[in-house]
């Protein structure tokens, strides 16, 4: 790659600067990426500008240089808080019921795009590569394309893409999703969700192509790829071998030799956190034996708590967790420990480690590092079991995990206690059997292979976009599509995919 690595998401993490030491999942997967690329990054502040005018503002940290721009108030209520949160993210999770169209704020998300586009016109050099990230900024090259720019252009769609006959429900949907094909290169997290666009093109665009992942649009080639995203395998398990702080011993002992079980997720419906609640009732109901032996941990930090609709999930979940306790508390004994603040890297590692089981059920999720984050963590001689969503992305690479419905509470307190009363063998089977995965495709992996993929001739990329997650390098990616990564052997491995 001779130019530069341009990378463009709504929110940028500055380190050092207030907010930019709680990097989300987006920055955690962009950090490695930029350690080997120095470039821009460019983005949203998260600031809400004075009346005055909005300020773009150049910082440097060593070879990297983070370019932000505030948000006037009027942006900020349409652009996010409108279009973004109200409507293109229920719809992208398959939630229709939930999505609040107004004209007004596609006006405002549109006008945004361009603003981000105008700026990023005084920056952009021929040679750049531009790597745009997520539902925010869909339009984003097309604007760049229509400014007269030329440079290679991707884009990371990091959460579900629904089927057509969801993402029609869309109003205008016709102008937004067809803009993605000014991007040279379109990246998903699972073959479900390329498939989906893929679909949304034949169908309602009626776009030919060369084979199933490389559409022909006028005088321009689009190209799928699917790049799960990874995590820091190998480091979060040496950081979870030295965990030991005055936090994690005080949680620790505060258990009792009780069993943990841990949640996290950030405060969203799409995390399906009361429906995780009501399964863990479920057990305790039909498992009295374990009453007073186990404790739930979920740590959900706020979000977006000037949204209505998460106010009052809030407030669910509120009740829900005070239900529970009630129902099944004694004085020596809280059934759920429900903590809204956030915790730190290494805590959240600690934590993973201790705990005898993970409940990631969310409703549906684009990928879900949390899962890969808890098998990262764990002890490979007396590892945790993980119940994991079949909607989250992560379970196609965490497959030995106990994979459940997240809609039926029952069948979910049912995974809870087989993954308490596992035995050993069997947990340490299943954890070797996703470890293995994870670290074959971790997070420094990754950025690489879509960089190489977008750099690629079209004409040599008809596999490149269809890879498998297991392949760590881009030579090796082929190899493990057709081979897979190796299987662990106890029959209760497989038994376990039919629950």
């Amino acid at each position: 790659m001779s130019g530069r690595l341009v990378v463009v998401s709504n929110r940028v993490a500055v380190p050092g600067c207030e907010g930019g030491s709680r990097a989300g999942g987006l920055a955690v997967a962009i950090r490695p990426v930029l350690r080997q690329h120095p470039g821009i990054w460019f983005g949203w502040s998260g600031r809400i500008a004075a009346k005055s005018g909005v300020a773009v503002q150049a910082i440097q940290r060593g070879r990297q240089s983070y370019v932000i721009t505030d948000l006037a108030e009027e942006d900020y209520q349409e652009y996010y808080n409108g279009y973004a949160n109200k409507v293109l993210w229920p719809i992208l999770h398959y939630r229709l019921d939930l999505a609040e169209f107004s004209r007004r704020d596609l006006s405002g998300y549109m006008r945004v795009n361009r603003q981000f586009a105008a700026e990023l016109h005084k920056l952009l050099q021929p040679d750049d590569v531009v790597w745009v990230h997520d539902y925010h900024l869909i339009p984003l090259a097309k604007e760049l394309r229509d400014l007269g720019h030329r440079n290679k252009i991707g884009f990371f769609h990091h959460i579900p893409f629904p089927p057509p006959e969801i993402l029609t429900a869309l109003p205008n949907h016709e102008r937004l999703v067809p803009a993605m094909c000014h991007y040279d290169l379109v990246g998903f997290q699972t073959e479900i969700d390329a498939a989906n666009f893929a679909r949304y093109l034949r169908n309602e665009c009626r776009m030919s192509s060369r084979n199933p992942s490389t559409f022909q649009v006028a005088d321009r080639t689009v190209r799928i790829g699917v790049f799960p995203v990874g995590v820091e395998t190998a480091q979060l398990s040496r950081l979870a071998r030295r965990a030991a702080s005055p936090f994690l011993r005080d949680v620790v002992e505060s258990l009792a030799d009780r069993a943990m079980i841990i949640g996290v997720d950030r405060l969203d419906y799409s995390k399906g956190i009361e429906l995780r609640m009501e399964a863990f009732d479920c057990f305790l109901s039909a498992h009295p034996d374990w009453r007073g032996k186990v404790t739930y941990l979920q740590i959900t930090p706020k979000s977006r708590s000037d949204i209505q609709e998460y106010a009052d999930m809030e407030r669910q979940i509120d009740e829900a967790a005070g239900r529970i306790n009630g129902t099944y508390g004694e004085a020596a004994w809280t059934p759920i420990r429900y903590v809204n603040r956030v915790h730190s890297r290494p805590a959240l590692v600690g934590l993973y480690r201790s705990a005898r089981v993970a409940l990631v059920t969310p409703l549906r999720d684009g990928m879900n590092l949390v899962a890969k984050e808890y098998v990262s963590a764990q002890d490979a001689e007396n590892p945790g079991v993980l119940v994991l969503s079949r909607f989250a992305g992560a379970a196609v690479e965490c497959e030995a995990a106990l994979l459940v419905n997240p809609y039926d509470p029952e069948s979910v307190g049912t995974a809870i206690a087989d993954a308490l009363s596992m035995p050993l063998d069997e947990r340490r089977a299943r954890h070797d059997a996703m470890f293995h995965v994870l670290l074959k495709n971790d997070i420094n992996s990754w950025g690489e292979r879509f960089l190489i993929a977008l750099m690629r001739p079209p004409s040599l990329l008809s596999w490149l976009g269809r890879m498998n997650m297991a392949g760590k390098r881009v030579g090796e990616a082929f190899s493990a599509l057709r081979h897979g990564p190796s299987r662990p052997s106890p029959a209760s491995w497989r038994s376990s995919q039919s629950r």
